[in-house]
């Protein structure tokens, strides 16, 4: 998914935190004050007592978004799993994307790990230590319905105006592709862009589109036209040399998958299960 790049036109999302730390009160976090020991089980240093710190940037449904008051999805989930194993509770806290691929929230002790959708990068593996592979993700076009556009090469053909989230994976394949994209702060934001005509197509990551189709308003308006592999997988960070938190979410998504728990929340959160999705070898 999400990959620093140079954006053209950006369209920000009302509900983004754009600057600074802004801390989730209404995620599930511990009452001790940081009091007591940092040290967790499996000797994994926390960053304050008695709670998982997550960094995250929100929105970004199935996998994070704002539920009721409380953050929810698919990481928000796993990394629950993980906390779960620590004996302590996941505290969530939405910053801005730009820290992710400098592991500037890590390295400052503001947070444990990030978990936001991303993709496993070379570059990325340079700031920040990745775990293994949780996720298979493509890339989608979407539409709206009755627009003959099948594919990306017709969006291209017929000149139409092309949309994607800013400093994502999406966004830099559409520009390996020739397209110059108007660029959205947020996944929400991309879909407000095609809605109000924007941008006329958008290309983004398949699973955030599962999620907008299964609202009916959205299936009924809109439509994939093209899947497209581009070889990504998902994957938490923690900051450099941290491998025991490392090896403790490795061991969450392995037990989870061995025990039936990811299946449960694939499906859950993201659709059908998809195993050729949800099954990706370690990198």
């Amino acid at each position: 998914m999400k990959k620093l790049s140079r954006r053209r036109t950006l369209v920000p999302a009302a509900l983004t935190a754009t600057a600074g730390l802004v801390l989730l009160t209404a995620c599930t976090s511990t009452d001790d004050g940081g009091s007591g020991s940092k040290t967790a089980a499996g000797g994994v240093e926390l960053v304050k007592a008695g709670q998982l710190t997550t960094c995250t940037h929100l929105p970004y449904p199935p996998f994070q978004s704002e539920i009721d008051g409380k953050v929810q999805g698919f990481d928000v989930a796993l990394i629950d799993l993980v906390a779960d194993d620590l004996g302590v509770k996941q505290h969530i806290v939405d910053t801005p994307f730009e820290n992710f691929k400098t592991g500037a929230f890590l390295n400052s002790g503001e947070c444990d790990l990030a978990a936001a959708g991303m993709t496993i990068t070379e570059e990325r593996k340079k700031n920040v230590d990745f775990s293994d592979p949780y996720f298979n993700a493509t890339q989608a076009v979407l539409v709206p319905k009755g627009s003959g556009v099948k594919s990306l090469a017709d969006v291209k053909s017929k000149k139409i105006t092309l949309g994607a989230q800013a400093q994502t994976t999406g966004e830099d394949y559409a520009k390996s592709q020739g397209f110059d994209p108007v660029s959205f702060e947020s996944s929400d934001a991309v879909l407000n862009g095609l809605r109000t005509g924007q941008a006329k197509a958008v290309v983004i990551d398949y699973p955030v589109v599962q999620g907008w189709l299964k609202d009916k308003a959205n299936a009924d308006a809109f439509e994939v036209a093209e899947q497209i592999d581009t070889g990504e997988q998902y994957g938490f960070t923690v900051k450099k040399g941290n491998t025991a938190l490392r090896e403790a979410i490795n061991k969450a998504i392995a037990d989870a998958k061995a025990d039936g728990t990811y299946k449960k929340l694939y499906e859950q959160w993201i659709g059908p299960y998809d195993e050729s999705a949800a099954s990706p070898s370690a990198s």
